[in-house]
């Protein structure tokens, strides 16, 4: 029953937490001190929040992505279609 919880709550704390490139993230990290900031996350930040046409979720990203051919996507690329694009 204690694994249940634990995994559980594992999975719950994880679904809330926000995709680094997001708009969402996007946001947060513009609100954080540079200096908290991994290299990781300043890379993605460059990557993805300084032009908008590259940020995970944004319309312009939504429909960049469905002109790429499907069998291209990658399995973040699709997981995150869905998320953002499908289900808004």
């Amino acid at each position: 029953m204690r694994k249940i919880l634990v995994i559980g709550s594992a999975l719950l704390l994880g679904a809330c937490s926000v995709e680094p490139g997001s708009e969402k993230w996007c946001e947060q990290k513009k609100e954080q001190a540079k200096s908290e900031w991994t290299s990781s996350d300043a890379i993605t930040f460059a990557s993805s929040c300084l032009l908008d046409s590259s940020t995970i979720g944004s319309r312009e990203w939504c429909e960049h992505l469905s002109g790429k051919p499907k069998g291209d996507w990658t399995a973040n690329e699709a997981a995150s279609y869905t998320r953002y694009c499908l289900i808004p």
